[in-house]
């Protein structure tokens, strides 16, 4: 595999990730770098995701993760800055990290690969799109759920009949 097959693959991992948050998120790509042997993208949410959802919003990603076969690393259990990471069975490494005011940043490092061009990710974000050269700014789209300021409610649980 080379870096632009590393970047497509890391652009697919963010792509169910990101299918899987529901309700949706807003986010736009952040840089992409590469190394003598490596790609990492990345991706930041512009949803503002409040203290008290923080947690449901890192146990739907976890979960998702786990369903794909990503084994968990590690858990960053923070108040201002939590943390989940994970490796694909591949070899990809990938990260949610909340930030500077509760920003959600997600970040894919793909294993050692044979040098190449990488081109830029051809999913387009469904938020703003920011010029490299441009900060992207600290979250600002409400979300009813996301936003909320109480705890997300635990799912129903079926009744058993007698």
């Amino acid at each position: 595999m080379d870096m632009q097959g590393a970047a497509d693959r890391a652009d697919a991992m963010l792509d169910e990730t990101f299918k899987a948050i529901v309700p949706e998120v807003r986010w736009t790509h952040d840089t992409t770098t590469t190394g003598s042997c490596d790609v990492v993208r990345r991706r930041t949410v512009l949803t503002v995701i409040s203290e008290a959802r923080r947690g449901s919003f890192l146990g739907l990603v976890e979960r998702a993760w786990k369903a794909k076969g990503y084994r968990i690393t590690a858990v960053r259990a923070h108040k201002e800055s939590p943390a989940v990471y994970a490796v694909s069975p591949d070899g990809f490494g990938i990260r949610l990290l909340f930030g500077y005011q509760g920003q959600a940043f997600f970040q894919v490092a793909s294993p050692c690969v044979q040098e190449s061009e990488v081109a830029d990710p051809k999913t387009p974000p469904n938020g703003p799109s920011y010029p490299p050269d441009q900060e992207i700014p600290t979250p600002n789209v409400r979300s009813p759920f996301w936003s909320a300021e109480t705890p997300a409610s635990p799912p129903a649980q079926p009744s058993s009949s007698p």
